[in-house]
């Protein structure tokens, strides 16, 4: 079985998990509202997507 010949330092072990952290969301302006929304979701304001109303909303 294959095991490491010496421990990895914490150092080499940060860089590898540099990039493992969340990223916010990217946020649109809605076009019909203006409320930021993310990309390829119904509006939650005004239920608008690809330019038409999908969801009524009170």
């Amino acid at each position: 079985m294959a095991v490491p010949k010496r421990k990895q330092s914490n150092s080499r072990t940060g860089k590898r998990r540099a990039h493992d952290f969340l990223k916010a969301r990217e946020l649109q302006a809605c076009p019909r509202c203006g409320a930021a929304k993310p990309s390829h979701v119904v509006c939650g304001n005004c239920g608008h997507y690809m330019g038409r109303t999908v969801v009524e909303v009170e």
